[in-house]
């Protein structure tokens, strides 16, 4: 009977074998056994790797043949070099993230961008996911996209589009993708200045004493400052407001040169909107208000939309409330905002009830023995009252188009001319020492009852300059100005023109409400009218032929100038 062999490697010596090393390990030690060094160590190695038998006998181990291969070792081969492809491809999916331009290739892609298609006036808003988190705009095609990472919009639509340089929004710095590297180029400076205006103290000094003009990128020749806005379908309410605004110094000075980061949107986008409306460096002529207008819009719960036409007074009245809101101002404290500084003003109103012996002629006198009652309270809009228009024209046909003098409506507020005011009471106004920087007039047009709106078409005739407040204010004898005038002078009229609307099959005869803004020009003393992408010269005699709407007045230290700006009196 033949004895049985014993087995040439123990089974607790294979079970602790290491595994099959991977790809890289095996190659590096395919290199090292090149060298004679690693050579002899392998060899001496083998011979001293032993193996204890059951009888205590010691032979020497030997390895494996790797050369012979059985069935199972080429499964386990193919196996291997499977995952190894799957390795390589993966590595060639991988995207390629660059921390900065190839040396010599800074300026690549920058061909590409182009700058007739960028308009940075609309909301920042992600076309595909309509997201305002972390926006970038394409600079060769102009859209919105979010991000930058390998699974972002704008990765793909790098990708997509062959479209490779972008901006952010929010910090203004250039990129390209999909190599994700920021770009440093001078070059770029323009595209930045336009997207996000900044501008120096000795630059607004300078707004209002030196004339200036730029151009296009077409060549075109403006004014900074004096620029069209976009009427996208019914918004041009808000136009005039934002025209009239941006040129009030002080108001104007404080969006252009304060950091407003840290401020509700409305704020930073009402920054952004008069940022672009002085920007000297424009690409177009025009701006859009199309960003204030949707946080406007979600702000109001859709009462101000561009979509819908309506009172620029009342939209006025709104904006300023809450823009001072906004920048922190108090509800009781007055003063506690620049909206305040600005326009608010004090007035004296006087109260008396009208007693059962008032007749009809005279209900609005007051009487000496009466009980008057005087309040103070505080504006930021003063209306001014238009007369009755007449119901007929009289025979030599001269009231076709009524007039009255601007100081005529102003003497609601001399302190002697009563009102007819609620809760039968009369009442009378005068304004208070010291009046404010500026003053706003709101002259009433419409009129409202429960059958029709009606609208008064009397034409107000005033002087463009040296409108004396005097008359109008308490005297105040502790003031140094105790019996001096008082001048004011116009810097932005916003006026309404009535439309005739026709309908397809007949005449509806039904009017539309259009609005336009003048403005004044304090570098050259010329006068432009505004109305929406229209900019163009009016001669200061021709302003009060339109109907006045809204009006703001900046009070002046210096003696007036005389014979200038004058408009006829009214006949």
């Amino acid at each position: 009977m033949v004895a049985k062999r014993h087995a040439a490697e123990a089974l607790e010596e294979l079970a602790i074998a290491d595994s099959p090393a991977s790809k890289r390990s095996r190659v590096d030690d395919y290199n090292k056994s090149l060298t004679p060094s690693s050579a002899n160590e392998t060899g001496d190695e083998v011979q001293r790797d032993t193996t204890e038998l059951e009888n205590g006998e010691s032979k020497p181990l030997h390895l494996p043949d790797r050369t012979a291969k059985d069935g199972n070792d080429d499964d386990h081969d193919d196996e291997i070099e499977e995952e190894e492809q799957e390795e390589e491809e993966e590595e060639v999916r991988a995207p390629i993230r660059q921390s900065a331009p190839t040396e010599g290739y800074d300026d690549l892609y920058l061909d590409t961008i182009d700058r007739n298609v960028l308009d940075f006036d609309f909301e920042k808003l992600c076309s595909v996911s309509l997201s305002n988190i972390n926006v970038y705009a394409c600079l060769v095609c102009g859209r919105y996209y979010q991000g930058r990472g390998p699974k972002s919009h704008a990765y793909f639509h790098a990708l997509d589009e062959g479209h490779h340089v972008f901006i952010n929004m929010g910090t203004q710095k250039v990129y390209v993708l999909p190599e994700g590297y920021e770009v440093k180029s001078k070059s770029l400076e323009d595209i930045k200045y336009v997207s996000d205006p900044l501008y120096t103290r000795d630059e607004i000094a300078e707004f209002d004493h030196t004339p200036r003009t730029s151009w296009t990128l077409s060549g075109k020749e403006y004014r900074p400052g004096f620029v069209g806005m976009n009427n996208i379908k019914e918004n041009d309410y808000l136009n005039v407001v934002v025209q009239a605004l941006s040129h009030v110094s002080p108001l104007r000075n404080f969006f252009l040169i304060e950091d407003f980061s840290s401020k509700p949107e409305l704020v930073k986008r009402t920054s952004i909107l008069f940022r672009k409306i002085w920007n000297p460096r424009a690409f177009k002529s025009h701006v859009s208000p199309h960003e204030l207008l949707q946080e406007i819009s979600l702000r109001s719960n859709k009462r101000f939309t561009l979509t819908a036409q309506s009172d620029p007074v009342e939209f006025l009245s709104w904006f300023l409330n809450n823009l001072h809101l906004g920048l922190g101002g108090s509800k009781t404290k007055p003063g506690s905002s620049m909206i305040q500084r600005v326009f608010q003003g004090k007035l004296k109103v006087e109260s008396q009830a009208i007693t059962a012996k008032a007749d009809a002629g005279d209900r609005l006198r007051f009487e000496e023995a009466a009980e008057v009652k005087v309040d103070t309270s505080r504006f930021l809009l003063l209306t001014l009252d238009l007369p009755a228009a007449p119901l007929f024209q009289d025979e030599q046909e001269r009231n076709i188009i009524p007039q009255v003098p601007l100081t005529t409506i102003l003497a609601k507020y001399n302190g002697v001319t009563a009102q007819d005011g609620l809760n039968a009471q009369r009442r009378r106004f005068r304004l208070l020492h010291p009046l404010p920087p500026f003053l706003m007039f709101h002259v009433k047009r419409f009129s409202q009852n429960k059958f029709v709106s009606e609208r008064n078409p009397t034409i107000v005739t005033f002087d463009a300059r040296n409108l004396d407040m005097a008359p109008y204010v308490e005297p105040d004898p502790t003031s140094q100005s105790h019996g001096e005038p008082i001048w004011y002078d116009l810097v932005a009229n916003v006026v309404h023109e009535a439309v005739r609307t026709k309908d397809d099959v007949a005449d509806s005869g039904e009017e539309r409400k259009t609005w336009k803004a003048q403005l004044r020009d304090k570098a050259t003393d010329e006068w432009v009218v505004a109305q929406d992408l229209f900019v163009e010269k009016i001669r200061s005699e021709l302003l009060y032929l339109s109907e006045s709407y809204l009006q703001i007045w900046e009070r002046r230290d210096h003696k007036p100038n005389k014979g200038k700006g004058k408009a006829p009196a009214a006949r």
